[in-house]
């Protein structure tokens, strides 16, 4: 089992962990150390178990508000989910389309073709 070695609020200690754990525990002790290092420039030098104590209620307080948030997100999440396979549930919506009658399009034909006419018979005369 690695033993590792972490600075906290300025005293170093010696710990142990499990193999390939070591970034975690590195990752964790800078996180009390910051907290430490608040605690020391507000309240200056104290005992090393008061020190730690206070850093660690410190952190447990921020991870009690995130683990809330965590909490809050994963409740919309959820809400979110629901609407989502609610409405892929619900059946596609039918979209009607009107259908132009077949005399209205002979009828746009034949308008057509009689403007067509008339546009050769001006540019016949024009010739």
């Amino acid at each position: 089992m690695p033993q590792v070695e972490v600075a906290i609020g300025g005293r170093t200690f010696e710990v142990a962990c499990q193999e390939g754990e070591e970034h975690y525990l590195h990752s964790a002790a800078k996180m009390l150390d910051d907290e430490a290092g608040h605690l020391s420039a507000q309240i200056g030098r104290m005992p090393e178990a008061r020190m730690l104590l206070m850093a660690g209620l410190m952190l447990a307080d921020k991870t009690a508000g995130l683990e809330e948030k965590v909490r809050e997100a994963e409740t919309r999440m959820a809400q979110m989910q629901a609407h989502i396979d609610q409405m892929q549930s619900r059946p596609a919506e039918r979209v009607e389309v009107p259908v132009v009658p077949a005399e209205v399009t002979d009828t746009l034909a034949e308008i057509a073709a009689r403007a067509e006419a008339l546009a050769d018979q001006v540019e016949g005369r024009a010739h």
